[in-house]
């Protein structure tokens, strides 16, 4: 399938770009981006809550008081679930909840997401994504030309002038090839993904 290519510069068309069906017209398989997008933060979490146990708990070798004598109920320790400064009786462990997703799956998703992306209009293919200044108000010049408000910039190579021009735009996300996943495709409204990332896309999803 062809896809359409527009000028960064202007914003106007500067031809088509052929894409591969295999990647860019798959059904959207909702089942399987959910899983894989559920399994990423998954993984993102640290894991890393602990409690202490009663045993665990400095003190409370001694026997609070006698076992009999005073009207009150029995205590061996003062560091029991029920006390205050006592250990958990179901204490929290540092654990991992990292999820398999093995690679075909991840592949699967990724591909599922681009077409779903072209085929609501939500995928912006241009020619380059050269920065010539520095500026981040000509950034949202650029931007501004194609109606961009939430917008999720893919690039073959994240350079200094790019990076320094949407770095401050809190509705500007910046990736490369490498760094993109499920989970950052799906939070933005547009993508914008520049000609020489798109074929280096397709090299590693094929």
């Amino acid at each position: 399938m062809d896809l359409t290519l527009h000028s960064f510069a202007n914003g106007t068309s500067a031809g088509t770009v052929a894409v591969a069906d295999a990647i860019f017209a798959q059904p959207y398989k909702e089942a399987l981006v959910h899983q894989v997008v559920t399994a990423y933060f998954a993984g993102s979490r640290q894991g890393t809550k602990a409690q202490k146990t009663r045993a665990e708990v400095r003190g409370g070798g001694a026997k609070p008081w006698k076992q009999k004598g005073l009207g009150r109920a029995r205590a061996g320790t003062s560091r029991g679930p029920l006390w205050r400064k006592g250990g958990r009786a179901f204490a929290a462990r540092p654990r991992s909840f990292e999820q398999k997703v093995n690679r075909k799956m991840y592949r699967g998703a990724l591909c599922s997401i681009l077409s779903e992306l072209i085929r609501q209009d939500r995928l912006l293919a241009v020619d380059s994504l050269d920065v010539q200044t520095k500026k981040t108000k000509l950034l949202i010049t650029t931007l501004a030309k194609f109606g961009l408000t939430d917008v999720l910039i893919v690039a073959d190579d994240v350079t200094d002038g790019l990076y320094l021009s949407a770095r401050n735009l809190h509705w500007v996300g910046l990736a490369d090839v490498e760094t993109i996943d499920p989970a950052l495709l799906i939070s933005f409204s547009k993508v914008v993904i520049s000609q020489a990332a798109l074929a280096r896309l397709q090299e590693q999803l094929t």
